[in-house]
């Protein structure tokens, strides 16, 4: 039931930014060589687009790799999937300094993207690498999650349109009142631009911020009450292809963050990536083999990958 109404107050939220994009529209459609159309229909629009959910890119710092230079890395990939039951990754893509793997659709052909962080692929033993694919898979959100997502983001973004855009204005009026304060004849001066846009500001805040902050409020909690749910789906889709052991031991990996510092300290000794990697494997104790991922391939892997690690650990460091 609560699943239920997250989705209604989503599709709300969604045919509300929909709403504004068509008044827009109408209104400059309508009567094109009128500016009063312009005036209503340009805001509508620019609010109707600033309010579209977002169809997801990849980080800024993300290089993708081609199929040809890491033809091992894309095939360990596309085994997983199958078990999960997921797309292949149409793109792999490696990040120098991000310990989080993700899987993600991105752009308006909704292309499945495996992000792979470094540091932590680093790390692992082949086993535990199935599992940090398995987990990234799993991670995917249905399209309801991706509806209620979205719909947060943009009642955050109502938010911060009503509520955080006055303050700017509120401390040039602060600034200004103590300048004319400080100056002779400051008494009596008339009100300013700054003071009325910030009058108006708050005003606009204040009516529509409420109820704002209700829908947002009454959302997250409902989103909130669904993601045992979630996680338990994400768990089920995971150990497909992962053993639940698997699965425990990354978890507690990559919460405790242990093993980032001795690799940190390994780079700044100068080690080289396969000398920061056979003391990571020492340390964990582990070089378990997987039914998707054998030793053999988890090397061939790393041979393939050996230039983007030579340049991330350069920058281990600033990981914090």
């Amino acid at each position: 039931m609560r699943h239920l109404s997250a989705l209604a107050l989503a599709s709300v939220v969604h045919l509300l930014t929909l709403a504004f994009a068509a008044v827009g529209a109408w209104a400059v459609l309508r009567e094109p060589g009128s500016l009063v159309s312009w005036l209503v229909g340009v805001p509508a629009l620019a609010i109707g687009w600033g309010l579209r959910p977002r169809l997801g890119r990849l980080p800024a710092d993300a290089e993708v790799l081609d199929r040809s230079i890491a033809p091992e890395l894309y095939a360990a990939a596309a085994r997983v999937a199958d078990r999960v039951g997921v797309p292949w990754p149409e793109k792999i893509a490696v990040r120098d300094l991000a310990t989080r793997t993700c899987y993600e659709r991105v752009g308006l052909r909704r292309r499945p993207v495996l992000v792979v962080g470094l540091p932590l692929w680093l790390a692992l033993p082949p086993a535990l690498r199935v599992a940090l694919l398995a987990t990234a898979y799993a991670r995917l959100p249905t399209g309801g999650e991706r509806m209620v997502g979205e719909a947060l983001t943009t009642l955050e973004t109502w938010r911060d349109a009503l509520l955080e855009a006055a303050k700017p204005l509120r401390a040039r009026q602060d600034a200004h009142t103590a300048i004319t304060a400080s100056s002779l004849g400051a008494v009596g001066q008339p009100g300013t631009t700054y003071e009325v846009a910030g009058l108006l500001g708050r005003l606009l805040g204040r009516v529509f911020g409420g109820p704002v902050l209700l829908a947002r409020y009454a959302l997250a909690r409902l989103d909130g009450a669904d993601e045992p749910r979630a996680r338990a789906r994400q768990r089920a889709l995971a150990l497909r292809a992962a053993p639940e052991r698997e699965l425990d031991r990354l978890e507690e990996l990559a919460a405790d963050g242990g093993y980032l510092a001795p690799m940190q300290s390994a780079a700044l000794r100068g080690l080289s990536a396969a000398a920061i990697r056979q003391d990571a494997l020492a340390r964990s104790g582990s070089c378990d083999s997987a039914e998707l991922l054998d030793a053999a391939g988890s090397e061939l892997i790393d041979r393939e990958l050996k230039a983007c690690y030579s340049r991330a650990i350069g920058g281990f460091g600033l990981i914090s």
